[in-house]
C-alpha cells in the first residue's frame, strides 16, 4: 500500500509539472472557479488544523492508545500524543517546557499560513508572476514533507509546515497556468491523496521506530501487528 501511495503521489507531481508548463488551450472564463477551489482548499486546511489541535484524537487513528503501553516501563502518552520514550524523542519539540508533536505543530503552522495565502490568491488580490517556478518549489516542499521522518525536532516541524505550503503552491501554479476547473479539482484531490500518503509514511516510521526498540513493552508489538 505504501509503495502504491508513493508512486501515485509522484505521478501526480509529474502531471502538475506538465500542466504548469503547458499553455492553456482556452480560458474557461468561469467566474466561480477560483472561489470554489479556494473554498475547497481552505476547508482542507481547516480540517487539518482541527486535527492538529486535537492530536490525541488523531493518535487513536494511529492506534496510539495509552492502554497498550506496558505498565512495567511506564510508557504513557505525553502531551505530544507520542509515547514518552527515547525512541520518539525526535518526534517532539519542547515549547515552554512542554513536549509537543513536531508534526502536528508544523502542520498547524503551515495550514494557518496556507489559509492566508489562499485567501489573497483565490480572492483575486494576488497574482503570481512565475507560477511554473512556484509549482516547482511546491513539489520540492511536498517531497520534504514526505521525508519528515529524516528530521528531528524543529526541522521536522518546519518540514511539515512547508508540506502544506507546498500543496498550496502547486494548486496556485496549476490554477494560474491551466485555468481549468478540472485540473484544479484533480489537484485538490491529489492534495488529499498526498495527505493520506504522508499519514502512511508516518505510520511506517512509527512502526519502524518500535521495531528497532529493544524495550519489552507491548506498544512496539502492537504497532508491528497493525503495520
Amino acid at each position: 500500500m505504501l509503495i502504491f501511495c508513493v508512486a501515485i503521489s509522484i505521478f501526480g507531481m509529474v502531471l502538475i509539472t506538465i500542466w504548469t508548463n503547458t499553455p492553456p488551450v482556452g480560458n474557461e472564463n468561469l467566474s466561480w472557479r477560483k472561489p470554489l477551489v479556494g473554498f475547497l482548499f481552505s476547508f482542507l486546511c481547516i480540517l487539518g488544523s482541527l486535527a492538529s489541535l486535537f492530536p490525541r484524537t488523531c493518535s487513536e487513528a494511529f492506534h496510539f492508545s495509552g492502554e497498550r503501553m506496558s505498565e512495567k516501563h511506564n510508557h504513557t502518552l505525553n502531551v505530544s500524543h507520542h509515547p514518552d520514550c527515547e525512541g520518539f524523542s525526535a518526534h517532539v519539540v519542547r515549547i515552554k517546557g512542554q513536549a509537543r508533536c513536531a508534526a502536528c505543530t508544523g502542520l498547524l503552522l503551515g495550514a494557518t499560513m496556507a489559509l492566508v495565502g489562499a485567501f489573497f490568491y483565490f480572492s483575486g488580490l494576488l497574482r503570481i508572476m512565475n507560477p511554473q517556478f512556484l509549482s516547482f518549489v511546491g513539489i520540492i516542499a511536498v517531497l520534504l514533507g514526505f521525508l519528515q521522518s529524516k528530521f528531528r525536532g524543529y526541522l521536522r516541524l518546519i518540514s511539515n509546515s512547508i508540506f502544506v505550503l507546498g500543496a498550496l503552491f502547486c494548486l496556485v501554479g496549476v490554477d494560474q497556468v491551466s485555468q481549468s476547473l478540472a485540473n484544479d479539482l484533480f489537484t485538490v484531490m491529489l492534495i488529499v491523496f498526498w495527505i493520506f500518503t504522508r499519514i502512511e509514511l508516518s505510520r511506517w516510521d512509527h512502526s519502524r521506530t518500535c521495531d528497532n526498540c529493544e524495550a519489552p513493552c507491548t506498544f512496539g508489538r502492537k504497532m508491528g501487528d497493525d503495520g
